[in-house]
C-alpha cells in the first residue's frame, strides 16, 4: 500500500507511528473508548483494494470513496452524517518552466481517523504534519485539526504561487512593450493556468463555511476562529488571483493591439513596394509596346521607310516613360 504517513495522536502528542494501517487499527482499537486517541493515515494513488481495506474499519462512505477513486474532483465539501469528505487542490509554481502545478487532496474525516490521499507529489500534507506535531494543544483537537491544518498549509501555499505569477507577469509585460518575439503564447499559456488556479481557490470561502459549520466543528470556538483566519487568507488569494486574470486580460487586449500594429506596418510597406513595383512595370511597358508594334514589319506601315523613323521611336518611347516616371513620382508613388 503507498502508505506516505500513518500516526495514532492522543491528548495531544504522538502515540506511535505504526507501520501499517492494519497495526494503526489495532492500536486505536486498544485505546480507550472516549480517551481522544485518533488515526492520521496518508496515502498515495491507493487502489480499490486499498480503500476496501479502509472502508472495512473506518466505515468511508461509498459515494466519497468512489469520488476519490475517480479523482481530477472540482474542490468541495461533503458531509455524510458526522463524517465529512473534502476535496483540495494545491499548487506550487515551476517558475523554470512558467507552469502552474496543481495537485488534488482528499480529505476524510471520522470520530477518530483522519485519512487523505493524493494523487500527484505535494508538501502540503508532509509540512502540515510537522506544523500539527509541534502544536500539542492543536494536536489535542482530533482529527477536525488534521483537516484545519492540511487546508491552512495549502493557502499558506498558494502565496509564493502568485508571487511567481505576479514576477513572471511583470517580465512579461516588459518584453511585451519591447517588440520581444514569442511573448503571446507566453501570455495565454500563463492566463489559461491562471484560470485553472482561480478554480481551485475561488471555492474554498465557502467550503470553509461549510466546515465551520459542521458538526465536529461548530462547537469549538478556536476551531472555528482559526478557520475563519485561514478564509480570510483565501478570500485574500482569490482577488489577487482575480486581479491577475485582469491583468493578463489587459497585457492579451495590448498584445493583439500591438501585433495588429506591426500587421498594419507590414502592409503598408507592403503597398509601398507593390506601389513601386508595378510604377516601374508600367514604364517599361511603354517601350515594349512601342517596340512591339514597329517590330510587326508590315509593309503598309509608313514609319518603316521614313529616315528620320528609328530616332522617332527612341524617342517617343523616352518621352513617354519620362512622362509615367514624372507622375508616378507625383503620386509619391517611386
Amino acid at each position: 500500500m503507498p502508505l506516505q504517513h500513518c500516526a495514532v495522536y492522543r491528548d495531544g502528542r504522538l502515540l506511535a507511528s505504526p507501520s501499517s494501517i492494519r497495526e494503526g487499527a489495532r492500536l486505536l482499537d486498544d485505546s480507550p473508548e472516549h480517551d481522544g486517541s485518533f488515526i492520521w493515515i496518508a496515502l498515495e494513488s491507493p487502489t480499490r483494494e486499498e480503500f476496501d481495506q479502509l472502508q472495512g474499519r473506518f466505515a468511508l462512505h461509498d459515494l466519497a470513496v468512489e469520488d476519490s477513486l475517480q479523482a481530477h474532483q472540482r474542490p468541495k465539501v461533503e458531509r455524510y452524517g458526522p463524517d465529512m469528505f473534502t476535496v483540495l487542490r494545491p499548487a506550487v509554481y515551476d517558475d523554470a518552466q512558467e507552469q502552474i502545478r496543481i495537485g488534488e487532496i482528499h480529505v476524510f474525516l471520522g470520530t477518530d481517523y483522519a485519512v487523505t490521499v493524493r494523487y500527484e507529489p505535494s508538501e502540503v500534507l508532509r509540512r502540515a504534519a510537522r506544523r500539527l506535531e509541534d502544536d500539542p494543544k492543536l494536536l489535542a483537537r482530533g482529527p477536525a485539526a488534521v483537516h484545519y491544518t492540511v487546508v491552512d498549509q495549502m493557502v499558506d501555499d498558494y502565496f509564493p504561487v502568485l508571487q511567481g505569477v505576479s514576477a513572471d507577469l511583470d517580465q512579461i509585460e516588459d518584453d511585451l512593450l519591447a517588440g520581444e518575439d514569442r511573448v503571446s503564447p507566453r501570455i495565454y499559456s500563463l492566463a489559461r493556468q491562471v484560470t485553472g488556479f482561480h478554480r481551485a481557490c475561488e471555492p474554498l470561502e465557502d467550503m470553509l463555511g461549510q466546515v465551520a459549520r459542521a458538526e465536529r466543528v461548530r462547537d469549538d470556538e478556536t476551531l472555528r476562529h482559526l478557520l475563519r483566519d485561514v478564509s480570510d487568507h483565501a478570500v485574500s488569494v482569490t482577488r489577487r488571483v482575480e486581479s491577475l486574470r485582469a491583468a493578463l486580460n489587459d497585457a492579451m487586449q495590448l498584445d493583439a493591439t500591438l501585433t495588429a500594429a506591426r500587421q498594419n506596418d507590414a502592409a503598408m510597406q507592403l503597398n509601398d513596394q507593390t506601389k513601386r513595383i508595378s510604377s516601374w512595370a508600367a514604364i517599361l511597358v511603354v517601350p515594349t509596346l512601342i517596340a512591339g508594334i514597329y517590330g510587326m514589319n508590315f509593309d503598309d506601315m509608313p514609319e518603316l521607310h521614313w529616315a528620320l523613323g528609328y530616332p522617332y521611336s527612341l524617342g517617343l518611347m523616352a518621352l513617354c516613360s519620362l512622362v509615367l516616371y514624372l507622375v508616378f513620382k507625383h503620386k509619391d508613388w517611386l
